[in-house]
């Protein structure tokens, strides 16, 4: 059977898993290449597939690498709001088991999904004493601006939102957009609800990550669709702390990718978990 691989927008490149393709030059570099090029960056972001372990097996390998290099490094991650920041910190701090944690951060009732495909990353923060910081508003938000628009949230909901939520980016609209057509969101959803939510998302995280970086480097694991292009965190963050950075967008085998996307493409396999993606239901929108 001939290998799947990743082929590129407008170019005759074929790409096999585990290349590491530099998009501004197009070349690929090998993985201590990568590791070198994050040399001046105050902030590097690793997108995922929420479902593909190889993308959180390859997020571990930059988070180590870094680590031996960083004085300060510490870890953003999209998979909790901020409001989990004291059992985050607990956790590193050593204080708390995996059960006590899983309880703590009600992981099942927010993420949902498998806690084993995070499991490394946590515990080697924690082993390293590597802070982890909570970037999301509460899972609820996003879903209540969904369906009644910025305008009809409390003035408890309003305390959770960033100070800035940008939605004048037309490329940023363009793509979710197309994003928004494809799928069949519920009746009740607009277009112009749904991409306010989505820049909520955006722009808190973003927010986070400024707030956050203190004096060292940050390692941002979030959605691709949170990355590509930066339009969603990286190029709000940036708005915000002039911080430089760069981003690294994990790409399955058996697609198309563009150059545009990311500062590098990392070829992965495209295995999935089976059996769904999420256990307590429901589906996390784009």
């Amino acid at each position: 059977m001939t290998p799947k691989t990743l082929s590129i927008k407008d170019k005759p490149t074929r790409l096999m898993e585990n290349t590491i393709l530099k998009t501004a030059t197009a070349s690929v570099v090998s993985r201590e290449q990568l590791i070198a090029d994050m040399a001046d960056a105050r902030v590097v972001y690793v997108g995922e597939n929420h479902t593909n372990p190889s993308h959180h097996a390859i997020q571990l390998e930059i988070i180590k690498a870094l680590a031996q290099t960083t004085d300060h490094l510490v870890i953003g991650m999209e998979m909790f709001d901020h409001t989990y920041q004291p059992v985050l910190d607990q956790w590193t701090a050593g204080k708390l088991d995996q059960n006590a944690f899983l309880a703590k951060t009600h992981w099942y009732a927010n993420w949902r999904f498998d806690f084993g495909l995070y499991r490394d990353i946590l515990e080697f923060a924690k082993e390293k004493g590597l802070r982890v910081i909570a970037l999301n508003v509460p899972f609820y938000i996003p879903s209540r601006i969904r369906v009644g628009g910025l305008a009809s949230l409390s003035e408890a909901d309003r305390m959770q939102l960033p100070d800035i939520i940008d939605t004048t980016d037309a490329d940023h609209r363009a793509y979710l957009e197309k994003i928004f057509n494809l799928h069949a969101f519920s009746g009740s959803d607009t277009f112009e609800f749904f991409y306010e939510a989505q820049c909520t998302w955006e722009d808190a995280m973003a927010e986070a990550v400024a707030k956050n970086m203190e004096s060292g480097k940050m390692v941002v694991l979030a959605g691709n669709g949170h990355i590509i292009r930066k339009f969603g965190i990286p190029d709000r963050a940036f708005a915000r702390s002039h911080a430089p950075f760069k981003t690294i967008y994990l790409a399955p085998v058996g697609g198309e990718a563009e150059l545009s996307w990311a500062d590098y493409l990392w070829v992965t396999p495209e295995t999935r978990m089976p059996h769904g993606q999420m256990r307590g239901g429901g589906m996390k929108k784009p």
